[in-house]
């Protein structure tokens, strides 16, 4: 099974497609545009209110920071694996193990995001309906695409990500229209912060514990670094990544400071989309309905990418032993049983917690989720200086750079709800380091078990 061109297009005879700096640089935005941002960034403005826009801007700081760093590895030394690969080279199999499966983690954790995300968007027309049934039939929507093949789904991939960009967009100028009256709308009826209070509504406390909902809007970046292989131009991989920070950063900024400007911080929440709630007074009938179709066809197709993403990932793990041989053996099917089994397994293990805990099972996955994404940033940043030879602005950077993850993942133990994200992580992070040290105990037992390095 092969892990699909997000971008669509024609393929050469390996099955790569060649790609021009800037379509690059529109996948990288299609694919990181979700229900994280969509609906996630509703929890972040809740926490601290307009300051939310700072959030945003050190979130991708940082993930501009780490795309070049991940970018001028890849210049250097082309690799498919991307991250995965260059952590293995830096420090041994143990963190190439380490990477692969905290990015399979992760990616299993969006899925669920954005499984519990779809449920929850979909409520607005079916309220009385469990979000655990809801999520069931998207889990059962999802298996049936990856069972069916990617050459169909990655015709359409293109078209998703124009449908996510779209509804920011219409959302944008939809809202600049009622700033002029349109609507029954009215200028006055926005409100720029203009004391400290204002903007920082929580304090300092608020902001920090919102680091991570900026975070995980940008989770995602890194399909721009497994992507990076199909470049025309291997050398233009940085200006790809750079134009799509850029565009995506001022995306994101507009909509929420638009967002955050119609409504109270404190009616914001993870049940509503905050670009609907900001809309939600005027006479715009259609938009809800319109902006909420938009966002599930666009999360769907994100939540079956990662799932494609996930179960590639794991059988590749197993060609390289890196993962249970198990889940390698071909079927009948055109996807790996075992490999499909174990992703069902966890979609389960999502709904079962969406029954459990529907009030805020969303909160702890999407903090749990961009935890696990950006300790694979980490990953990248302490492996550069290995791999390159970093000049001292690029020390400087990647100093910056684990400062403001630190933050990020520091500022969940603030928060009741985002501690429980942060303790479902490091339950993964734990049984990764328990394998590993399985791993290093048969390897002083059998010497040749491993190859050289862990």
């Amino acid at each position: 099974m092969e892990l699909p061109a997000r971008a669509g297009g024609k393929s050469d005879k390996n099955g790569e497609s060649k790609l021009k700096w800037w379509q690059l640089s529109l996948i990288g935005v299609g694919c990181t545009i979700g229900t994280g941002y969509f609906l996630g960034s509703g929890i972040g403005i809740s926490k601290t209110g307009p300051s939310i826009v700072i959030s945003f801007i050190l979130a991708g700081l940082t993930a501009m920071i780490v795309s070049e760093l991940l970018g001028k590895m890849f210049i250097q030394d082309p690799q498919k694996g991307s991250f995965r690969s260059y952590a293995k080279k830096a420090y041994g199999r143990w963190a190439g193990f380490s990477s692969g499966w905290v990015y399979w983690f992760s990616e299993m954790l969006i899925s669920g995001s954005q499984l519990t995300a779809l449920s929850i968007l979909t409520r607005f027309w079916f309220p009385n309906i469990p979000l655990w049934i809801l999520a069931s039939i998207y889990a059962i929507l999802g298996i049936i695409v990856v069972l069916i093949g990617t050459k169909g789904f990655e015709r359409t991939e293109n078209l998703f990500a124009v449908i996510k960009v779209a509804a920011i967009f219409m959302f944008i100028i939809l809202a600049i229209l009622v700033l002029f009256g349109f609507f029954g709308g009215d200028k006055n009826d926005f409100n720029v912060p203009n004391t400290t209070d204002e903007i920082f509504a929580k304090g300092f406390i608020g902001l920090w514990s919102s680091l991570i909902f900026g975070f995980y809007a940008f989770g995602g970046i890194e399909i721009m670094g497994i992507l990076s292989v199909r470049l025309q131009q291997k050398k233009e991989v940085v200006k790809s990544t750079t134009v799509m920070l850029i565009i995506l950063t001022s995306i994101y900024l507009i909509s929420i400071f638009l967002a955050s400007g119609f409504v109270a911080y404190n009616k914001f929440n993870a049940k509503e989309s905050p670009f609907a709630l900001a809309l939600a007074d005027y006479n715009l009938a259609f938009f809800p309905h319109v902006f909420n179709a938009g966002i599930i066809i666009a999360g769907f197709s994100t939540m079956a990418a990662s799932l494609f993403a996930v179960t590639s990932m794991l059988v590749t793990m197993a060609e390289d032993g890196d993962a249970p041989k198990l889940f390698a053996k071909k079927g009948k099917l055109k996807v790996p049983p075992f490999a499909l089994v174990l992703t069902i397994s966890v979609l389960v293990i999502s709904i079962v917690i969406a029954r459990l805990m529907p009030d805020r099972v969303y909160e702890y996955i999407t903090t749990a989720a961009g935890l696990m994404l950006i300790y694979n940033w980490f990953f990248i940043l302490i492996s550069f200086p290995k791999l390159m030879k970093a000049t001292k602005f690029d020390h400087v950077k990647r100093y910056i750079a684990m400062l403001l993850i630190f933050l990020a993942v520091s500022g969940t133990v603030l928060d009741k709800n985002n501690r429980m994200g942060l303790f479902v992580s490091i339950v993964f992070i734990a049984l990764i380091i328990i394998v590993v040290l399985i791993m290093r105990k048969r390897k002083n037992k059998k010497k040749n078990a491993y190859p050289k390095g862990i």
